[in-house]
């Protein structure tokens, strides 16, 4: 597998080696994807969990129009 990165992530990675904090350039990318599997698996469960919320709930009187308007209502704000 060969994997390129930016010259910033490239400074970042050596950044976190030098500080004593990992071995080498392979355990902070193994840290990374532990991380952000954790955060991914996190950030589903959330969704679903909302996304059943929305299906169990009371059936909403606003029409698309509505939702969109109040939406672009609230970013002017």
């Amino acid at each position: 597998m060969n994997i390129s990165f930016t010259d910033k992530q490239t400074e970042y990675i050596a950044s976190q080696v030098q500080s004593g904090d990992f071995q080498n350039a392979s355990e902070v990318v193994r840290d990374a994807l532990r991380l952000h599997q954790v955060y991914r698996h996190r950030v589903i469960e959330e969704l679903k969990a909302e996304i059943e919320r929305g299906w169990s709930g009371e059936t909403s009187k606003r029409s698309i129009t509505d939702i969109i308007e109040a939406k672009k209502s609230s970013r002017l704000q």
